[in-house]
């Protein structure tokens, strides 16, 4: 069936045909359901592409109803070395490696979980496309002409055309995706590192598959842009780095290939005294960032540090303070300023001083714990193995997240807000959904009201109620939404630093730990 789907396809493409872009593979799953019923702070998160439309359906309904409008997906790894998965494929009898009358000079292994088009197909008996066992096998040249005498292949095995699903199914829910681009091949000895001998390979790889993506996907609104696989630090750099010239080749292609469409970024932080670095070079690593963008729009997705440990949470009169119980096994028993250079807060502070225009700053909190606890469901492989958080926790990254953020996202949604370390346990989404009106703080400061004092607070679920200073109650008298919602009551704060307490209509209520200056 799939052979005689391919053929339709196939010949429809090069008699110049149109094929909807809007019809559903032939599988039969229940209906969408596209209310929003829970909006939470969080609105995007990193999503795995699956083969199967119906859990892909059932992942994206979820995602949305918790207020979610963007999808992430990680792109494959492009491997220099035939994959041992591709050993005793055959392609007319020959190895799938081998192309008569052609020197191969080096191939590259790609798992996917997508079904390109066959736009993807250039080369005449070169380029193929094949099944093997339960796998879709494509076999790509990535020489400059057919004609040359000497090839670089490529061998892609794909399990379904899960980013296929993803996008159509994100469509029908007003969603956002952004694929992961193609990711670079490692140095052996570094591999935190690219290995840039491969770059031209990369680029030629990459440049097809986001033509194909143009093709395929150009006419579905969920597509948004492109996704930066390889990761980096956001810090100062001495001299070249070579993470930042990929980065500056890569997105060079992809303003080619796809003008106009967003690149996103998801660089990390890392506060740990002796391994990380002050908040102060958070600024200078985002411009160096936001300057490989070619012309494109770009997200930099500052990864907040408070999952993997590497940045705390706390507010500035806390510094003395001991670290978080979860963040021991990191850094010690020891206090916040001991251990780190600064908090969450001061990393995106610095950052937001260095946004350039066409770049917006948004933050990834990460929603899992350094390690797991006893009984506690979370990710044991790939290692390290991490624990399951807790709805109360990620409202305090929010909080630290601060107004700068354009856009609160997090990695990621699978395990770590679907797992249940028992049947009848709920997990961290169904804990969201339960307690999406409690509200977030995030930031609150002095402004006149008709020439009163007072302060103005601003985060999420605000409206109505009162707002509390050091347990000093004052009802709200001015309420307005814009990317944030703000409340406005008349007080003078008397202390250097108070805490802010938000108590909404509905009589949810909660306490910002930073603190009014």
């Amino acid at each position: 069936m799939q052979r005689i789907l391919w053929l339709v396809v196939a010949v429809a493409f090069v008699a110049g045909m149109v094929i909807p872009r809007d019809v559903e593979p032939e599988e039969e799953c229940p209906a969408r359901d596209t209310r929003v019923t829970a909006p939470y702070a969080v609105t995007g998160y990193w999503v795995m592409p699956r083969a199967d439309l119906c859990v892909t359906r059932r992942m994206v309904e979820a995602v949305h109803a918790i207020g979610g409008d963007t999808l992430i997906t990680f792109g494959p790894r492009l491997t220099a070395g035939q994959d041992p998965g591709f050993d005793g494929c055959l392609l007319d009898g020959r190895p799938c490696a081998e192309v008569p009358g052609k020197r191969i000079r080096q191939v590259y292994s790609y798992a996917s979980s997508e079904e390109f088009g066959p736009g993807l197909l250039r080369c005449p008996g070169i380029d193929r496309r094949f099944e093997t066992g339960d796998r879709v096998v494509y076999r790509l040249s990535l020489a400059g002409s057919c004609s040359d005498a000497e090839h670089d292949l490529v061998l892609i095995s794909t399990d379904g055309d899960g980013l296929g699903h993803l996008m159509r199914e994100a469509s029908a829910y007003g969603m956002t995706v952004f694929p992961g681009l193609p990711a670079a091949p490692q140095r052996a000895a570094k591999p935190w590192e690219p290995d840039l001998g491969h770059l031209a390979a990369l680029n030629a790889f990459t440049a097809r598959v986001l033509a194909d993506y143009g093709r395929r996907f150009g006419g579905l609104s969920a597509f948004g842009g492109m996704y930066q696989s390889f990761e980096l630090a956001m810090r100062s750099r001495s001299g070249r780095d070579p993470i930042i010239e990929l980065y500056a080749a890569q997105h060079k292609v992809v303003a080619a290939a796809l003008p106009g469409k967003k690149l996103v970024v998801s660089p990390y932080i890392d506060a740990r005294k002796g391994r990380g670095f002050p908040p102060a070079q958070a600024g200078e690593g985002l411009a160096d960032i936001a300057a490989t963008r070619a012309g494109l729009p770009m997200a930099v997705a500052v990864q907040d540090g408070r999952g993997t440990g590497k940045v705390p949470v706390y507010a500035p009169h806390e510094a003395g303070a001991e670290v978080a119980p979860r963040l021991v096994p990191v850094v010690g028993e020891v206090s916040n300023a001991e251990a780190y250079h600064g908090s969450t807060g001061d990393y995106v502070e610095a950052a937001a001083r260095r946004v350039p225009d066409g770049v917006e700053l948004w933050v990834n909190v990460e929603g899992f714990e350094p390690t797991p606890a006893p009984g506690e469901c979370g990710r044991l492989d790939p290692l390290p193995p991490r624990g399951r958080t807790t709805k109360s926790r990620l409202d305090l990254q929010v909080m630290a997240a601060g107004p700068q953020a354009a856009k609160v996202i997090s990695y990621g949604w699978d395990p770590f807000f679907t797992c249940q370390s028992r049947y009848d346990t709920p997990s961290l989404a169904d804990d969201i959904a339960a307690g999406w009106q409690q509200p977030i703080i995030v930031n609150a400061y002095r402004k006149e009201l008709g020439g009163r004092p007072g302060v103005l607070v601003e985060g999420h679920n605000l409206r109505g109620g009162t707002l509390s200073f050091a347990g000093v109650a004052v009802r709200q008298e001015w309420y307005g939404r814009g990317r944030l919602e703000s409340a406005w009551a008349p007080y003078t704060p008397a202390a250097p630093w108070t805490p802010v307490t938000a108590t909404n209509a509905a009589g949810h209520s909660s306490t910002n730990p930073y603190v009014l200056p």
